[in-house]
């Protein structure tokens, strides 16, 4: 696993021939406030049982609010496999403020 500032993540994001997935672990009711464009909501509580759906060797990007919970989601995928996981340093807190200043933020 690997941290990446928001700017690192868009990069990744703009600049990649095989697009990343974008995991956000998010409640459903954060998600429903603000999320990054085509992301996938799977929240923490149901990784174990829906890692098997993801592929083990793409780029993952693991989202959350503070990057604190996807943090402990991206050392669990990285444990369990997978070899491209990425923790959105800040979360999508970070990520507002740095790259969509549009975005609705939440506390």
């Amino acid at each position: 696993m690997i941290e990446n500032t928001p700017q690192e993540v868009k990069d990744l994001i703009d600049n990649s021939e095989n697009k990343p997935l974008i995991l956000d672990v998010r409640e459903q009711w954060e998600y429903d406030i603000c999320h990054i464009e085509n992301s996938i909501h799977i929240p923490m509580g149901k990784i174990a049982d829906m890692n098997e759906k993801l592929e083990t060797d793409g780029a993952i990007i693991v989202v959350c609010h503070h990057g604190i919970r996807s943090r402990m989601v991206a050392k669990y995928l990285d444990g369990n496999n997978f070899t491209n996981i990425i923790n959105l340093s800040g979360g999508i807190d970070a990520w507002s403020n740095e790259i969509d200043s549009s975005m609705t933020k939440y506390v």
